[in-house]
């Protein structure tokens, strides 16, 4: 078009629509001028306060609606050398299982019974109850565990029922023990706050979706308090992890060994 030779109103017009396009084209810019890597990074950073902590997890199962079952943790959490967490989760609720703890260091994670005085190796895969594995409750940096490829922006709908515009983010495990073969992550386009993922088996079949929501203000950033685990295959059966408590702790690293576990009681 010829500005100059353009009525006026047609130009004032064309103007407002070149206008407009650079913005979009700039946040689009904006958008992708980090690498997926460093979108799932700060998006961990949402997730995870950067210091040592501790956070009350409540899960409970519910199945066609009705609650089915609940069990309560105490976690403490420090990041370790290489930048990913080391957790240390006490069992409070239900009452049999009281006192036993749940451990995990680098690439290890092991159960402790203080009845049997024994430590059993787990993964992260299994259930812990419902819908959430163990990993599922672990504090856990995903740019440590999966390699990040941007597959795209798309318009969703959150865990809250509202549109959102995000960044979609292909994952796929980078180390054998990771919980999961390969993950979809949407994050806020601008804040980069984690909202939806789904989480597949090795044989590409849906094993999870999972809704990040209840954004509340903890230990230094708006946080999500609440996850949302629905099955795969069964949509009716979903679990609710609650996080609540945050507190900002020191935690010795000695607390992070599988030799410590016995002693872990007599020191709280």
């Amino acid at each position: 078009m010829n500005l100059a030779l353009a009525p006026l109103s047609r130009r004032r017009a064309a103007v407002r629509t070149l206008a407009l396009g650079a913005l979009a084209c700039g946040a689009a810019g904006r958008a992708h001028a980090d690498t997926a890597q460093d979108l799932l990074a700060a998006s961990d950073a949402i997730r995870n306060p950067g210091q040592a902590f501790r956070v009350l997890i409540t899960l409970n199962e519910f199945e066609r609606g009705q609650l089915i079952d609940t069990s309560v943790l105490s976690s403490l959490a420090r990041t370790d050398g290489n930048g990913q967490f080391s957790s240390l989760l006490r069992f409070i609720q239900p009452a049999r299982d009281a006192g036993k703890l749940m451990l995990k260091t680098g690439q290890d994670l092991w159960f402790y019974d203080p009845s049997s005085k024994a430590s059993v190796r787990l993964s992260p895969q299994q259930r812990l109850l419902g819908q959430a594995s163990n990993g599922d409750v672990l504090t856990v940096n995903f740019a440590k565990d999966y390699r990040a490829a941007l597959a795209g922006e798309e318009q969703i709908t959150d865990g809250e029922k509202r549109k959102r515009q995000t960044l979609k983010l292909a994952l796929t495990a980078s180390e054998g023990d990771a919980a999961y073969a390969t993950a979809e992550l949407w994050i806020d386009a601008q804040s980069r706050a984690p909202i939806k993922a789904r989480f597949y088996a090795e044989s590409g079949r849906l094993l999870k979706t999972a809704f990040y929501r209840k954004y509340q203000p903890q230990l230094g950033a708006e946080r999500p308090t609440e996850t949302v685990i629905i099955d795969g295959l069964n949509p009716q059966s979903v679990t609710l992890i609650q996080l609540s408590e945050f507190q900002s702790r020191q935690v010795p690293a000695s607390w992070m060994q599988r030799d410590y576990l016995p002693r872990y009681q007599a020191d709280q």
